[in-house]
Formats: structure tokens, C-alpha cells, sequence
């Protein structure tokens, strides 16, 4: 159980990271694209609160839809393999002991641990062997979808405050920078869920946010 609800919460916890960059980086590309074409306050802000709203309907279905697809395969995997196992354990007993020792493990060791895993739960090792994910681990579609829901806007409320609150001549600038240290943070956060080179990931996301706004603002400045 405690695997079944750390693996859920990291879950929700992803989807609340995601869901808060994209809010910031998708916001503050569409603001400030807007300021740059010369628009009134008004008008950038209205813009930045109905890309809020579509983004988080998204992001929210976009969550929902990944999970479910990943309990799809789940139960794809889970229909296919108990049909294998039936038809051909000693196949797939093979199949698990071959790929150990081919990891270096020597073949005593291999068999040892084939035997132990094929004889507690058969189905489950095959699945984790042959697919590379557990019909242990149970995340909640409709809960990743809440978080994701209502992270977009916080993020998304970061670039629209900065840009409401800057001076006129500073409002593209400031927004700007302040994005690309949420970025980094956001970045760096979203690395560490993943087990990821947390420098790279912060640096990865900084660039996108760059790229991002640099589009927004050079496409939006066409307009003036």
C-alpha cells in the first residue's frame, strides 16, 4: 500500500509541476506577444486570462487522457500475458531468466531469482520484464486532471501580475526575466520528480522559455 500511494502521490505531484510551468510559459508567451504588437494593458490581460482558461481545460483532459492510456496498456498487457503464461510458462520463465543473465548476473543467481519472482506472482513479473511498468501501481486520471486544472492558472497568474503590476516601459521586460527564474525553478523541480539531471532540466526549461517569449514578442511586434 505504501508503494501504491507514494507512486500515486508523485503522480499528482508531476501534474501539479506541469501543469504550473506550462501555466507560466504559455501565459507569458501569449502576453507578452500581445504587449509586443503595442496593445493596450486591457487587452494583454484579457488575452492572458482567455489563454488561462484554455489552458486549463487542456491541460486537465491532457492529464486525464494520459493515464487512462497508460491503464489501457496496463490491462492490454495484463490480458496478453496471462494468455502467454497459460499457454507457455516455461517460455516465459526462459524468458526472465535469459534476460538476468544477460545483465551480467550468473546463471545460479538468475534461476534462483526467476523461480522466487515466477512463484509469488507470475503475471506481474512478466508484465514488468517484458513492458517496463507494474499492474501494481494504481494513479487516479480524474485526480492528476484536478491538479493540472487549477496549477495552470497559478502559474499562469506569475507573468499576468508582473505584467499588470510593471511600469509601462518595463511591463515586457520585467515579465520576461521573472519568467525565465520561474522557469529555472519549475525546471529543476520537474527533474527531481523525474530523476532527472536536475541542472539539465532547469537549463532545458530556461531555453524554452527563452524561445517561447523571443517568438511571442518577435511575431507580436510585426503588428504594431
Amino acid at each position: 500500500m505504501k508503494k501504491k500511494s507514494l507512486m500515486a502521490q508523485n503522480n499528482l505531484v508531476r501534474a501539479g509541476v506541469m501543469g504550473g510551468n506550462d501555466g507560466i510559459l504559455s501565459v507569458a508567451g501569449i502576453i507578452i506577444g500581445v504587449a509586443g504588437a503595442g496593445q493596450s494593458l486591457t487587452a494583454v490581460m484579457l488575452s492572458g486570462f482567455a489563454g488561462t482558461l484554455a489552458g486549463m481545460v487542456s491541460m486537465a483532459m491532457g492529464e486525464y487522457v494520459s493515464v487512462e492510456s497508460s491503464r489501457d496498456a496496463q490491462d492490454r498487457a495484463r490480458k496478453e500475458e496471462s494468455k502467454v503464461l497459460e499457454q507457455d510458462y516455461d517460455k516465459e520463465f526462459n524468458f526472465v531468466k535469459d534476460k538476468y543473465q544477460a545483465d551480467g548476473i550468473s546463471a545460479q543467481m538468475a534461476l534462483q531469482a526467476t523461480k522466487e519472482m515466477m512463484a509469488k506472482d507470475p503475471l506481474e513479473t512478466m508484465v514488468r520484464e517484458r513492458f517496463g511498468f507494474s499492474l501494481n501501481s494504481k494513479v487516479s486520471a480524474g485526480g492528476a486532471a484536478i491538479v493540472s486544472f487549477f496549477a495552470f492558472p497559478t502559474g499562469a497568474a506569475f507573468p499576468m501580475t508582473l505584467m499588470g503590476l510593471a511600469k509601462p516601459e518595463w511591463r515586457i521586460a520585467a515579465t520576461f526575466l521573472a519568467v525565465l527564474v520561474a522557469l529555472l525553478i519549475t525546471g529543476y523541480l520537474a527533474a527531481v520528480i523525474n530523476g532527472a539531471n536536475r541542472i539539465r532540466g532547469a537549463l532545458r526549461n530556461l531555453v524554452a522559455g527563452i524561445l517561447t517569449m523571443a517568438v511571442t514578442l518577435a511575431i507580436g511586434s510585426l503588428f504594431r
